[in-house]
């Protein structure tokens, strides 16, 4: 990728004031409009996820190693595993493939998820919380922005973040002797909502939007933030090493921020329910945080650390990297 242009790195206000500056003509660009920007959004999501799902599998079967699902079940006898055996015991006793197991509704939710995140964090950047008179960005607007975009586009892509959990349970379930729940994505929406409604496919959302922004404050706040100081700060052009150590940063920061709630909300997502949709083992998030720390300890809000921050790190890398590139190729501002 050659030197970035620095008109790219102008918000998109700042270049269409520019532009009318010049020549006296107001820019319509599909290519910076919202739509735009949530199909290429998408686009890298649904990259990276291919990518980087099977680490997500293994934090999830991680997570729920030791909680009290285990005794009310039956499954008190189920191995506990670190993070390579887990994986390594999935290939092993599953198959290869079961590593994408759930990849479908993981696909659903970022094609809605992702690209709304994205489009609205922009959004309240140039029109909400937006740069202050010198030019700078502070730190907090973007935290609020990164939080309040986070927690609306994951409370609307929360039924698909549902199925995905569950779906990547059932091989587990099967190999200790369990009846299967569900068999597809659309028949564990089917069956979500027969037994619980439309409130059914919600279950889990209250742990399920928290983590989404801690990891968006994590994420699109450090992204944006630590782009913004190695531009600023160093010699550094609008490139692939700056996109490369941006989204480190943001990849280590939403894993210690998110880590605690993903616990939570797999927990709630993946307990049994009775008749009407509640469940059996956790009344709410504070309740199964209060579980598991009194029956596991404090530490046991971290299970599955590693995995999450080895596949957020590489998940954000790729994601990060895809959708500057694909802004530069099809000429769209830098985000």
């Amino acid at each position: 990728m050659p030197t970035a242009d620095p008109i790219r790195t102008l918000s998109r206000k700042d270049r269409d004031k520019m532009q009318v500056q010049v020549t006296g003509q107001v820019p319509h660009k599909f290519v910076d409009s919202l739509p735009c920007t949530y199909f290429v959004s998408v686009a890298s999501a649904i990259n990276a996820e291919l990518f980087t799902y099977p680490l997500d599998l293994t934090k999830t079967r991680l997570q729920v190693q030791g909680e009290i699902a285990a005794a009310t079940e039956g499954l008190s006898t189920a191995p506990h595993r670190g993070m390579v055996k887990t994986a390594l015991g999935i290939v092993k006793e599953e198959g290869l493939f079961k590593l994408w197991q759930g990849i479908l509704p993981a696909i659903y939710r970022h094609s809605i998820y992702s690209g709304i995140r994205i489009v609205i964090y922009e959004y309240l950047k140039e029109n909400v919380l937006t740069k202050e008179k010198d030019g700078t960005f502070p730190l907090w607007k973007s935290a609020v922005n990164g939080c309040t975009a986070g927690a609306i586009g994951q409370f609307i892509a929360s039924p698909a973040d549902l199925v995905k959990v569950q779906i990547q349970m059932e091989g587990k379930r099967r190999l200790l002797g369990k009846p299967p729940r569900i068999k597809t994505a659309n028949a564990a929406f089917a069956k979500i909502y027969k037994e619980g409604g439309i409130r059914g496919l919600w279950k889990g959302a209250v742990p399920n939007v928290n983590r989404a922004a801690l990891v968006n404050l994590g994420d699109l706040s450090t992204y944006d933030y630590a782009k913004r100081a190695i531009l600023n700060n160093t010699s550094l052009p609008d490139s692939h090493l700056c996109h490369f150590l941006s989204s480190v940063c943001a990849g280590f920061v939403a894993s210690v921020m998110g880590t605690p709630a993903d616990v939570i909300k797999t927990r709630i997502m993946n307990q049994p329910t009775d008749e009407k949709g509640n469940g059996l083992l956790y009344k709410n998030s504070l309740d199964c945080l209060t579980k598991t720390v009194k029956n596991e300890g404090l530490f046991a809000l971290y299970k599955g650390f590693l995995p999450v921050w080895i596949r957020l790190a590489p998940w954000s890398l790729t994601f990060w990297m895809t959708f500057e590139q694909i802004r530069y190729v099809i000429g769209a501002t830098s985000f």
